[in-house]
């Protein structure tokens, strides 16, 4: 017996090399997963960094995923696709070629090492939440509430569609 898809919101960022193409390469790597295909996708918004000085703008964007791995070999699939993409991780909150971060996964609520979703400060992040509303304004965040709610405390945050 198969398994029925979750859909799954993923989130990528990028403020080195080509986000552009980044993008689209990690687009294509999701969609080339096991049981996986990708049903959706925002528009490339540019946001300045968050919690950090003198680094370049981001691009960002979010991706909807109808996918039966489970969450987990999720999240092990979208850091070997940022470590494909040129990933470092110098230090904490450095520049990176690719960022993928697995914002909702259903409406399941985990909480382990390594792995949190929904991701813990999303609701807190015009890059996260405003892609997400553009292709998913009914989600729901759990314990947050529904996407299209969440936008106005994000207002006063940069972030301009490309």
């Amino acid at each position: 017996m198969t398994a029925q898809p979750v859909r799954a919101f993923v989130a990528f960022g990028a403020n080195l090399g080509d986000p552009a193409t980044a993008f689209a390469l990690a687009v294509q790597r999701l969609d080339a997963l096991p049981d996986t295909r990708v049903v959706a996708q925002s528009a490339l918004y540019r946001s300045a960094p968050v919690g950090v000085a003198g680094q370049p703008d981001y691009i960002n964007a979010v991706i909807a995923l109808d996918t039966t791995l489970a969450p987990r070999p999720l999240l092990e699939a979208l850091l070997a696709i940022e470590h494909e993409g040129g990933r470092s991780r110098a230090y904490h909150m450095a520049p990176r070629t690719v960022d993928l971060d697995l914002l909702l996964y259903g409406d399941a609520v985990i909480d382990e090492a390594g792995l949190q979703v929904p991701h813990p400060r999303m609701h807190e992040r015009a890059f996260a939440l405003v892609p997400l509303a553009e292709i998913a304004a009914e989600a729901v965040i759990p314990g947050r509430g529904p996407v299209a709610a969440l936008l106005a405390s994000v207002a006063d945050q940069a972030i301009s569609r490309l």
